[in-house]
């Protein structure tokens, strides 16, 4: 059995303490990471510190950047605004203040999260989302922190001290309700934050009464976590490991397919001992294991890393499943990739790889009508255009579709398309116009 760990926090409050953040970051780097961390949230722990972090790499390492506030994560005016405060020996009041207001400037809840808050019999369901047809997010209130938080994070509002940005919910027994009476819905995620932080205890409280209502349309369970890459040992040697790996096994002896979404950034993240052991601890229990990413600057904005990341995962059984863009909040400005860089990365990597990782699509921005991904770059009738379509839809019914956006060669995000062939709207919008319109008629 790998070596039992005492889990250790590292927070803004003391991370100085970090016998490598005091040896090898100079006053001005740990001066950069309060400013930053003032705004951005920012935890990691003793086994990234130790185990995934190249030391003699620093600042380029790309776990470093993964987990520890940089600079660039704020533009210039923010940084100086918080750097000012700061300075200013204000109360902890007054920097809440002036942090929030440079938070609801990064687009804390993009693509429309808000909208994606169903009701029940009146009840507006705060700790669910349900934007696709088949599958509900679920977000146990005890399940909403991580073992260490990815600077990338477009979920980093659920971590900063602003209630009203927050998804989360106590009772199943809701959910429950939800699910009967929507039997279009077949896959529950448990999402976060990581509902790996939670005890055995506390996430069988939420996900046993789903398997005992005897519900006929739900299918798959996943939880969406990053615990497998920041803290392996709670599958090894946590208190209550074998427990939790117990409860998966009984999960899908009930006969549903326990699908553990699980988020590597990196090829190192995949490389300890731990992690390797743990990954085929989980896959015992009859779980499968499929893994995404967003590709980003600074971290794996490189085919060779994304070959290496799908052929590792594929010899330790996993399952490629997304590359994603970075999406437009926080930090994007600092790990965005151009869409047609990203495309280029992914076609180089996947042509790189047998038929068993390409499981894995890409790259997809998961915006406000759906996860839209970059089919390539193409000349029709003498223009260059970016071809796309939906993976997923608000509108079940454009899954699937091809469309078409000017090229932009700056383009990040799909904010920064215009539609091709002298179209002014693209077809999804033209769709919602007409049933907007359409229902103000009614």
């Amino acid at each position: 059995m790998t070596e039992a760990k005492k889990y250790r926090a590292f927070t803004l409050n003391n991370f100085r303490k970090i016998p490598e953040v005091r040896n090898l970051l100079s006053k001005e780097e740990r001066h950069e990471i309060e400013v930053v961390g003032n705004v951005l949230p920012f935890k990691v722990n003793n086994y990234v510190v130790e185990k995934l972090i190249d030391w003699e790499n620093i600042p380029e390492d790309p776990i470093y950047q993964l987990t520890f506030p940089q600079r660039g994560m704020l533009s210039d005016a923010h940084f100086k605004e918080m750097e000012n405060a700061l300075q200013q020996n204000l109360s902890n009041n007054a920097l809440k203040l002036i942090a929030d207001n440079i938070r609801y400037q990064l687009n804390p809840h993009p693509d429309g999260q808000q909208q994606n808050i169903p009701f029940l019999d009146g009840i507006r369901l705060t700790g669910i989302q349900h934007k696709y047809r088949e599958t509900v997010l679920f977000f146990p209130r005890n399940g909403q922190t991580c073992h260490a938080y990815c600077s990338f994070c477009f979920r980093w509002p659920q971590f900063v001290s602003i209630d009203e940005l927050k998804f989360a919910m106590r009772e199943t027994e809701l959910l429950v309700r939800y699910l009967k009476k929507h039997p279009e819905v077949t896959d529950v995620l448990f999402t976060g934050g990581d509902p790996m932080v939670m005890s055995t205890e506390n996430f069988a409280a939420y996900v046993e009464p789903l398997i005992q209502a005897g519900i006929a349309n739900l299918q798959t369970i996943r939880i969406g976590t990053k615990a497998l890459s920041y803290w392996p040992y709670r599958f090894l040697t946590d208190k209550d490991a074998d427990d939790m790996l117990r409860l998966f096994e009984a999960i899908v002896k009930k006969g549903y397919n326990l699908a553990f979404m699980a988020h590597f950034n990196h090829p190192r993240e995949l490389h300890t001992p731990a992690v390797q052991k743990a990954i085929q601890r989980i896959l015992c229990t009859g779980s499968k294991i499929r893994t995404q990413s967003p590709v980003m600057k600074h971290i794996n904005d490189s085919a060779d890393d994304w070959r290496s990341l799908w052929m590792e995962q594929i010899s330790l059984g996993c399952i490629p499943y997304y590359m994603f863009i970075a999406r437009d909040t926080g930090a994007q400005g600092y790990f965005a990739v151009e869409l047609e860089r990203a495309w280029d990365i992914f076609r180089q990597a996947y042509q790189s790889v047998s038929g068993i990782a390409r499981t894995v699509r890409g790259p997809s921005m998961s915006t406000d009508p759906g996860k839209v991904q970059i089919l390539g770059v193409n000349e029709i009738m003498g223009e260059k255009v970016f071809a796309l379509r939906f993976i997923q839809g608000r509108d079940p019914g454009w899954v699937g579709k091809p469309f078409f956006a000017k090229y932009n060669p700056y383009a990040v995000w799909i904010d920064d398309l215009m539609p091709a062939f002298d179209r002014t709207k693209f077809f999804f919008e033209e769709e919602e116009e007409l049933e907007r319109n359409h229902i103000l008629l009614n």
